[in-house]
């Protein structure tokens, strides 16, 4: 069944899909080329035709080129995977033969033109074409040309002198909530900005042991992040890896005695280990950050990405009691909780030395998603459910609340179903809406739901170029079965923030007055659009099905004692005295146009050039 829409025509499934997951690619298509049919290469550029072999297709892709390029961390999705193999073999767009453009964009008028069997056979020009020498000369023309970009050999980007330079004075203190610092950028957006070097920095306290949580990693970048003097501390990854994966970690690790590992127990199918968290114990106390980004450079260089930092906690006096130390928002016990859900011998060092420690000062609320089946009241433990619960407590019901948006921004999205009505505009919804216990916790139609997702032009024209796309792994897959999602979507753009070629890794949820100035609550977190991250209901709402672990903070303005959150007009440069709250984009969102579509990772984009002069042919 076809169906047409403003962003071109789809075929489309009756079936429906759980989530946007990938499954392993079968062992007899290891060896077989992924080149798409539609897109003609001149017969003398053959290492276009090396590089549209993908790793998962062909081993020997990425280490055809060893000496120019290092082989990729662990980058999780496939959609990471191809940014990694476009930015390392480029397409370049004037190496496109014109016919084929042109014939590309005839087909694509009216559409995306999307071939529905990934067994499609390659076009028969390029099955036994030789290989022609002496091409070297021209890839390497090609390079110099490229603007300079963070992601390794081919696309690092030097930073400012001044890049790590964080002054605490210029930071906002009170909502402790920070953007990553951006490379490409005039420097007052970076200013109150922070960076992985600068969190690890002797600046914020001399660091004896840590645990990273994350999906992703690039342990040898990792290690080069701390401080000389703290690259010897204990340190315990966190992660989801099994088999294949988890032997590539631990490989990556053996250089590094001083690494132990925790594997997250993944016991639903296509659930992840997605939470993003860094436990510091310092000489002096002990912090937590709660984050957006993966332990890996591309992640923290020309994203926006955004975290919150706590204050130091200061070590309890010997002999206090169990429940010593506490916040308003009850963070201690809910921080605890979550790392004891874990059921991980390795983490009760942790959990004990938490204990240990006054939370006092937190201000601010978590809220987690953990892999499981849950009934009764541990079904408003978690996911969306958990985020219920806490506006239904701590928030007061305002004027006009119909009138109030929901906003939600990531960077990924599952399958939501058929319609709406499955889930997005029912209980998802319905928790976005509550505003306090007399609040009337239903779906008013006068509600408006804004979902902020970069276009393909977002991703085009970025300091990245199409590469970008890689870390927003909306697969068309799951795109063509729910087209009624996308009259929801407003592109990125964050001038106040000077992020708006900055594609978005953050994931922010908030409700906003209707004039977009004031915010009944805001949240951060790692959990993007989809009901693996944040749960669904099932049998007949009796039971909450989690499939991942996830993590953020929610900001009340009842901690701050404060009735709503004014936005910030000026982000930048950040001052401690600011009241207004950072959102990083602007408000309000501007709804996709006619000729806008949502950026789809596993597609090809040939009909113009991004930033660095590239097209895009995933594997």
């Amino acid at each position: 069944m076809s169906q047409d829409s403003q962003h071109g025509k789809w075929t489309i499934s009756d079936s429906e899909d759980e989530d946007n997951i990938i499954p392993p690619t079968p062992q007899k298509v290891l060896n077989k080329p992924c080149i798409k049919p539609d897109l003609e290469i001149k017969p003398d550029k053959v290492f276009k035709q090396e590089r549209k072999l993908s790793p998962k297709c062909n081993e020997k892709a990425e280490n055809s080129h060893p000496a120019k390029e290092p082989s990729a961390p662990s980058m999780g999705s496939e959609a990471r995977k191809a940014a990694h193999v476009n930015q390392t073999i480029p397409v370049n767009y004037e190496s496109i033969s014109s016919s084929a453009v042109k014939r590309k964009r005839e087909t694509e008028e009216g559409g995306w033109n999307l071939s529905s069997s990934d067994d499609e056979a390659p076009p028969p020009v390029m099955k036994n074409e030789p290989k022609t020498p002496n091409l070297s000369p021209k890839r390497k023309k090609t390079e110099v040309k490229r603007p300079p970009s963070p992601h390794g050999t081919s696309y690092y980007k030097e930073e400012p002198t001044d890049f790590f330079e964080t002054n605490l004075l210029s930071m906002n203190d009170m909502y402790r909530f920070y953007l990553n610092k951006v490379t490409g950028i005039p420097k007052k957006f970076n200013t109150g900005a922070l960076h992985i070097k600068d969190i690890l920095s002797p600046m914020f306290g001399m660091l004896k042991e840590s645990v990273q949580f994350n999906y992703c990693f690039d342990i040898p970048w990792m290690v080069e992040q701390y401080p000389q003097e703290f690259r010897d501390k204990p340190v315990i990854l966190v992660h989801g890896e099994k088999r294949e994966s988890k032997a590539r970690l631990i490989e990556q690790a053996k250089p590094y005695p001083n690494i132990r590992f925790c594997q997250a127990k993944l016991d639903i199918a296509f659930g992840t280990h997605h939470t993003k968290m860094m436990l510091l114990w310092y000489e002096e106390g002990f912090r937590v950050i709660i984050l957006t980004s993966n332990l890996i450079r591309a992640d923290w260089y020309q994203k926006t990405q955004g975290m919150w930092m706590s204050p130091l906690y200061p070590r309890l006096p010997e002999g206090s009691p169990g429940t010593a130390g506490e916040s308003p928002t009850n963070f201690k016990r809910d921080l605890l909780d979550y790392l004891e859900a874990y059921r991980a011998p390795e983490l009760a060092e942790w959990i004990d030395r938490i204990k240990q420690h006054d939370l006092s000062e937190t201000r601010v609320y978590l809220i987690g998603s953990s892999p499981g089946r849950y009934q009764g009241p541990a079904m408003e433990k978690w996911g969306h459910l958990r985020l219920r619960k806490l506006l239904s407590e701590h928030t007061q019901p305002v004027l006009n609340e119909e009138r109030w948006h929901v906003i939600g921004q990531f960077s990924s999205i599952g399958s939501m179903g058929l319609d709406k009505t499955k889930w997005l505009a029912a209980e998802f919804q319905r928790t976005l809406t509550t505003l306090g216990k007399a609040g009337k916790s239903f779906v008013s139609p006068e509600t408006q739901m804004l979902l902020v997702y970069p276009s393909v032009e977002n991703v085009r024209t970025s300091l990245e170029g199409y590469p970008a796309g890689g870390s927003l792994p909306y697969s068309i897959q799951t795109a063509q079965k729910q087209l009624w999602l996308h009259s929801y979507f407003h592109g990125w753009h964050a001038d106040v923030t000077g992020r708006s070629n900055a594609m978005p890794h953050i994931k922010t949820y908030m409700r906003v007055s209707p004039d977009f100035t004031q915010l009944a609550w805001f949240l951060v977190t790692s959990a993007n659009l989809s009901k693996a991250a944040w749960g669904a209901l099932e049998k007949n709402n009796t039971q909450m099905m989690v499939r991942s672990y996830e993590l953020g903070v929610l900001y009340l303005p009842s901690a701050f004692n404060m009735s709503t959150f004014p936005v910030e007009k000026n982000v930048f440069p950040a001052s401690s005295s600011s009241k207004g709250f950072p959102v990083p984009f602007d408000l309000p969102p501007q709804r996709y146009s006619n000729k806008d579509k949502p950026w789809i990772w596993n597609i090809p984009y040939t009909q113009a050039p991004d930033t660095h002069g590239n097209v895009w042919v995933p594997s």
